[in-house]
């Protein structure tokens, strides 16, 4: 089946691109955002959150918050401290804890989390201008706080430097853990992603939170590290997210402020400045994840005819041999399979004359 070409919209900027998700899309309105600009999207959930009414280590550390004097309280992020007190009103501790916190010093993370502070009716006494841990502990560091109850609003992953520093300086640290992560309830589409990855055929994964890096890092070793360092952009939406990759020496799209909007936006600017432009046989041609935009028209590629034309593109007009182009073809495929994919490449570009067969060694472009 011929794939029919459409002419490249304005209003859908990441038309042809692939871009992997790796939060529930029950969850996160990161999907709809990416879809609405054209993108095709791969949800593949890294982790699964355990539900709040059914989280006894936060209840525990609930009662145990409200049962001593508390000094002061440090909010990590807007979405845990909402879910922390909401879960407080269904266990019947919202106007207990909310009496303890009154009564304590507030110090949030960043300006959301301030933000959700006083949504709360709650009054905060410090925040940076932006989500920064290092700055909260400088600032604690500064005003002193030998001999006093802190508790830490965690989100997801334990806050372990951040923790032994409060302790080291003199202080009492009760951790209260909102929204644990736990290993995916269906682990098939994070397998499936890894494959994806490894095969090029996603153009960005996005991340959310740093668990989910390393979720996907457990699940695909060296090799996902590899792609995200040569192939696959990595976009996380703040650099807490992107701190394991950074660590690893892979390079981080990410919006200035940490907005979802502002990690679309990013991708939005960064994938088409990436795709590679040719003049082939008269013809403006430029490569978007799974299509050829050819003079405006987006000419959508099955997997094969796509690793074929990447794979000629990046040759830049040398011949590659088929043994060469099969090393690009999906695992299993032989090299029929690469005529195949020249063949019906050259029938979504519009005719032979764009890639040329060089007799007894194989194929090129025809660069101009």
């Amino acid at each position: 089946m011929k794939l029919a070409a459409a002419p490249v919209a304005d209003a859908e900027p990441l038309v042809g691109f692939t871009v992997a998700v790796t939060t529930d899309r029950r969850h996160d309105e990161l999907p709809d955002l990416l879809e609405r600009c054209g993108a095709r999207v791969v949800v593949a959930p890294a982790l699964r959150i355990v539900p709040l009414p059914d989280d006894s280590d936060l209840r525990a550390a609930t009662v145990t918050c409200i049962d001593r004097p508390l000094d002061l309280l440090v909010a990590t992020t807007a979405i845990g401290l909402r879910g922390w007190l909401e879960a407080a009103e269904g266990w019947g501790l919202a106007d207990p804890l909310r009496a303890r916190l009154t009564s304590a010093t507030l110090v949030a993370r960043g300006p959301q989390t301030r933000a959700a502070i006083r949504a709360a009716g709650l009054a905060d006494s410090w925040a940076p201008g932006v989500d920064s841990t290092d700055a909260v502990l400088d600032h604690l560091l500064a005003r002193g706080i030998a001999g006093q109850r802190i508790a830490v609003q965690l989100h997801g992953e334990p806050q372990p430097d951040f923790c032994a520093a409060l302790r080291s300086a003199g202080a009492d640290v009760l951790e209260i853990p909102v929204y644990r992560w736990g290993p995916p309830t269906d682990p098939a589409p994070l397998r499936r992603l890894v494959d994806l990855i490894g095969g090029r055929l996603v153009d960005a994964v996005t991340f959310t939170s740093a668990p989910a890096v390393r979720s996907l890092i457990d699940a695909g070793g060296p090799a996902v590290l590899d792609r995200m360092r040569t192939g696959v952009t990595a976009a996380c939406v703040g650099e807490l997210a992107a701190e394991p990759l950074i660590t690893e020496r892979v390079p981080v799209v990410a919006p200035d402020q940490p907005r979802l909007a502002g990690l679309v936006h990013k991708l939005v600017e960064e994938l088409p400045r990436r795709a590679p432009t040719l003049q082939v046989a008269g013809t403006t041609v430029t490569l978007r994840g799974h299509a050829a935009v050819v003079n405006g028209l987006l000419k959508p590629l099955a997997p094969g005819p796509m690793a074929v034309l990447r794979a000629l593109a990046e040759a830049r007009g040398k011949v590659l041999s088929r043994a060469a182009l099969l090393r690009v073809l999906p695992r299993g495929a032989d090299e029929h399979a690469v005529e195949m994919a020249v063949a019906r490449l050259r029938a979504a570009l519009g005719g032979t004359t764009y890639v040329q067969t060089v007799v007894k060694r194989g194929y090129r472009l025809a660069l101009d």
